[in-house]
């Protein structure tokens, strides 16, 4: 059967070679796909085609599979080893039909003969290209049929040959198929329309849906009975006419809408592989999987990512490129459309977004109607729910404007389940690191321009790892379900107001969105660095406490997990410290007793943007280290209920999420009690000797909650001393304590200067009932922060909570 088209095939091998270039998904498929290579294994492909069929072979052959043009033996009868679902168009005539039935039911019967042959069947889709295509486009011409026939895919392999996916999926197993569904024609053709289906799929995940060219989306949207009436409502608001409103809304429109172009993704895709060879050594991906399930299952996914560096456009949209699945519409702020970097990003799928709405009616109907429209037509889209990046490493209080219009795209009734997948974004160095505490210290924030990515790019240089680490996807279906059951009967209601439901939804939502990003941290050489040195007197250790320290963390991630999708450093920790040093983060000096690794006092303050990254992975462990260390000996009851009252307030404040608060501690505390951290007698904890090098490493570990356990002493004692106070007046103080602070104790960390930290604080008082507001609006203590702040001081050293007595004013200055 396969004598001519192996002729071709084999025929095809050299040309091919020179024209096709391969992109294989997953990265490692015989151990992500679980093939056994003890099987017998067949491959099923959509179209009988010699260039498939040749590009398949080169792609077996580089995975040391078998070659698809062999034939196999089952049960003494030869079988070819790849099924084709379809025949290409001909030219002139009909479409001839292939033997796929025929070979499906050879294959199941054979199993049914033999229980013991065990073959798999693999699909192996061949995605030439990924252009989506546009809507009214002619297809033969674009190669944008399924199966073109041979003159069109000679020109879609001379023009998208070198943009070829390769994606295998995981293999069918024929047996357990057989003896499920038997061996009839009508098991064989489900086998084929399931096969079918997930070739539409996978077209569908790597290309995305058809595009609509600019103008006949704008004309769509000014059609829509909302964007009439906005264009009404501004017409009659400004005494224009109805055409000037639309043309205002038509310009509106041109600032925000992407101009999606394969061309401009392809030209992206090898500046970026270039670029990231040159800033990075290695790109570190975490949870891919999940992503290409939930595309494979006909997900429509909407990434939500922290927001670090400008540099997370690029590298969230490059690491889903080359996962095989089409780059996201991806919501960009209005300050980054210069040019040309604005017409470039445009072009790669970039959307802009005014910081402001500023009670602008017809932007807010504009900006809502263009992102249901992406949602309604089925295209992944990106957007930062922090709104901005974050200036000291931890993650910032979330913005649910773009969350509340996802939500409300909801209601319009899209036929397909919405699942949003969080997603962590760390680096070893973030290329405007430098800038962040200057911001935070009153200078201005810089307007991008094109002389500021010259500057960028003179200075670019080793930028260590970076990492992208998916999280757990939130189904905003089954959110919506749970959460408000009866949103469907809002579906379509255009005219109707805003549920009443949506604004606390919306809000519990992106606080569960930032808790799933937190849970996937990556954990590296400098964040882990960061914790140990900053930790220490002078931002100095010994290459051996270093070294202990480093291993006891890791230890306690290990044995003690935050959480499931934590990633680990693949290096250790001697490998991490001549890493570090290598990247210019630490300075070793040599005497005669050994080497010393230490922070030069102005790396010492940008690494704490680092150690702010991972501060909530050790957070309850550094606060349950410190509880043992100021006050002797605690029963582990004490222990735990120290830990319930703290951490309502750390658990707003950096995300935290544990199922059981208590068990996760009891869990750190027997950790703790094996590396010898903790002494144990019966359910008495006590630290070690107090010139053990046990003691010195405890008090390194309890060092990182210190700073936050500061700022809540300082606004807890401020409140109970001079409240109550009105919202703005106890944070306006309580930034200025921290700024006497820093004085006094030579701190100099970035979260000192952030005025947002005392505000999420002040909110999370509010929310856990130690704090109300009085009949002035002003916030005023409740009988359960005298007990919190008891707690807390007990927990600082003593000479920091004399200064913060010391420097408490005596009276509130007025404003």
């Amino acid at each position: 059967m396969l004598s001519s088209l192996s002729l071709f095939t084999r025929l095809l091998k050299w040309p091919l070679r020179l024209l096709v270039k391969f992109k294989i998904v997953p990265d490692n498929p015989l151990n992500q796909l679980g093939i056994v290579t003890e099987r017998p294994l067949f491959y099923i492909c959509h179209t009988e085609s010699a260039s498939d069929l040749a590009t398949l072979r080169r792609v077996c052959q580089q995975l040391s599979l078998p070659d698809p043009l062999a034939s196999v033996s089952l049960n003494g009868q030869q079988l070819p080893r790849t099924l084709f679902l379809e025949k290409p168009h001909q030219l002139i005539g009909g479409r001839a039909k292939t033997q796929a039935l025929q070979q499906g039911q050879a294959l199941l019967a054979a199993h049914l003969a033999d229980p013991t042959l065990q073959a798999q069947l693999m699909p192996a889709a061949i995605l030439w290209g990924r252009a989506p295509g546009k809507e009214n486009s002619i297809k033969w011409l674009l190669g944008e049929a399924h199966s073109p026939n041979w003159l069109a895919k000679l020109v879609i392999v001379l023009i998208s040959g070198r943009h070829t996916l390769v994606r295998l999926s995981k293999p069918v197993d024929l047996q357990q198929m057989a003896a499920q569904f038997g061996a009839a024609e009508d098991t064989a053709r489900k086998l084929l329309r399931m096969s079918r289906i997930h070739f539409y799929r996978q077209r569908l995940a790597a290309t995305g849906p058809k595009l609509m060219n600019r103008s006949q989306l704008f004309n769509a949207l000014l059609a829509t009975p909302a964007l009439k009436k906005a264009i009404a409502d501004e017409a009659s608001s400004k005494r224009i006419s109805p055409s000037a409103a639309q043309q205002e809304a038509r310009k509106l429109l041109q600032e925000i809408a992407a101009d999606y172009r394969t061309s401009t993704l392809r030209f992206g895709d090898r500046i970026l592989s270039w670029l990231w060879q040159r800033l990075y050594n290695g790109i570190k991906i975490n949870n891919a999987d999940m992503l290409r399930d939930l595309a494979q299952k006909g997900h429509e996914i909407v990434y939500v990512p922290c927001h670090r560096s400008h540099m997370d456009y690029l590298l969230l949209s490059y690491i889903i490129y080359h996962q095989g699945l089409v780059p996201p519409h991806i919501a960009a702020g209005i300050n980054l459309n210069f040019w040309p970097a604005g017409t470039l990003f445009r072009r790669g799928g970039a959307f802009f977004i005014r910081r402001s709405f500023s009670g602008n009616k017809l932007y807010s109907a504009v900006f809502r109607e263009y992102l249901s429209l992406l949602f309604m037509k089925g295209y992944a889209v990106k957007y930062y729910t922090e709104g901005g990046r974050s200036r000291t490493g931890r993650l910032l209080t979330p913005k649910t404007g773009m969350l509340a219009m996802t939500v409300q795209s909801m209601l319009r009734g899209i036929d397909r389940p919405v699942t949003l997948v969080p997603v962590y974004l760390g680096y070893e160095h973030v290329m405007e690191v430098n800038t962040y505490l200057s911001e935070l210290q009153g200078s201005g924030k810089k307007k991008e321009s094109v002389t500021g990515v010259l500057k960028a790019i003179r200075n670019l240089r080793d930028y260590g790892y970076g990492y992208v680490n998916f999280g757990e996807p939130i189904s905003l279906n089954q959110y919506l379900n749970q959460q408000a059951p009866d949103w469907k009967g809002e579906i379509n209601a255009l005219e109707a107001p805003k549920p009443q439901w949506l604004n606390p939804v919306v809000a519990k939502l992106s606080d569960q969105i930032m808790r799933h990003i937190n849970q996937a941290a990556a954990l590296n050489s400098i964040n882990m660095l960061a914790l140990c040195l900053l930790a220490s007197d002078k931002q100095t250790l010994t290459r051996q406490e270093l070294l202990q320290q480093l291993t006891c963390y890791l230890q306690l991630q290990q044995q003690a997990p935050y959480h499931r999708l934590v990633s680990l450093p693949e290096m250790s920790p001697e490998q991490m410290i001549d890493h570090a040093e290598k990247m210019q983060k630490i300075q070793v000096s040599r005497d005669s007793f050994g080497e010393l690794i230490s922070l030069t006092p102005a790396n010492a303050v940008l690494m704490s943007y680092y150690r702010n990254n991972v501060l909530h992975l050790f957070i309850l462990p550094a606060i349950l280290a410190a509880a043992v260390l100021r006050q002797g000996q605690l029963h582990q009851q004490q222990l735990l209920i120290l830990v319930e009252q703290l951490y309502g307030l750390l658990r707003q404040e950096l995300y935290l999420y544990v199922p059981s608060v208590s068990q996760y501690s009891k869990t750190i505390l027997q950790q703790l009690t094996s590396q010898g951290l903790l002494l144990q007698d019966g359910d008495l904890y006590q630290a070690p000797a107090q010139h053990s090098r046990e003691y010195f490493m405890l008090d390194l570990l309890a060092h990182n909650a210190e700073h936050t356990l500061q700022r809540y002493a300082m606004v807890f004692n401020l409140l109970r001393a001079h409240g109550p106070l009105n919202r703005a007046e106890l944070e306006q103080q309580s930034h200025q304590l921290a700024q006497r602070l820093l004085a006094l104790h030579g701190i100099n960390a970035p979260e000192y200067y952030d005025k947002n930290l005392f505000a999420t604080l002040s909110q999370a008082l509010k929310a856990e009932g130690y704090t109300q507001l009085d009949q002035d609006n002003r916030v005023n203590a409740t009988a359960s922060l005298a007990n919190l702040a008891k707690t807390v001081n007990l927990l600082l050293r003593s000479e920091v909570l004399q200064s913060i007595n010391s420097i408490m004013p005596e009276q509130i200055p007025q404003t």
